[in-house]
């Protein structure tokens, strides 16, 4: 198994939404300004720095870069960040399982500021430069997914070999506290 950090970060602008006359008098009450840092969590990937490869390894995941979904400001529709990553299987049939945890309560998908949370929702897709996937269930492996990857990093043949997905979904955002949220999603990926 293999962990690597990478940090997402979002800006969300509350301040461009349209608002009720109710959430007028909600957003006097709330500090002046109306930017709500989403994500600065890191995703780690099975230990925080990349080990060597060693011959007895049926899995390696790497190309994970930092995410970031800007400055949000439309809040009535879902923020979507995806990456093509390397995700090699040396199983005989290239097949692997992946299980993803968070930092909410029962590992649920969950940033938080303070008091305030903000769900999340991750997907896995064992295609590239996918915006959809399969959604994951904290704690609950996603098996049968197969590696069309040739080479252990990528270097040779498909340089990225699946997707994963984070998405904020904008009855979250509309509905979320001015502050800087932070958590951490565990991604374990085993052989099958």
């Amino acid at each position: 198994m293999l962990l690597v950090a990478t940090p997402v970060s979002a800006t969300i602008d509350l301040t461009r939404s349209k608002l009720t006359s109710r959430s007028r008098d909600a957003r006097k009450q709330r500090a002046s300004s109306f930017l709500l840092n989403a994500f600065a969590f890191a995703l780690l990937v099975g230990a925080l720095s990349e080990p060597s490869f060693a011959a007895s390894d049926k899995v390696r995941i790497g190309n994970l870069t930092d995410v970031s979904f800007g400055t949000i400001a439309n809040l009535n529709v879902d923020a979507v960040a995806s990456q093509s990553i390397c995700l090699f299987s040396g199983s005989a049939t290239n097949g692997y399982n992946v299980t993803a945890s968070g930092t909410g309560p029962a590992g649920a998908f969950t940033l938080s500021s303070g008091t305030a949370s903000l769900p999340y929702d991750v997907q896995w897709s064992s295609s590239v430069a996918q915006t959809a996937g399969t959604q994951l269930t904290a704690n609950v492996p996603l098996s049968g997914q197969v590696s069309t990857a040739t080479q252990q990093t990528c270097n040779n043949g498909p340089a990225a070999s699946a997707s994963l997905i984070v998405v904020l979904r904008s009855a979250a955002l509309s509905s979320a506290v001015a502050g800087t949220y932070s958590g951490t999603l565990t991604l374990l990926v085993g052989p099958e």
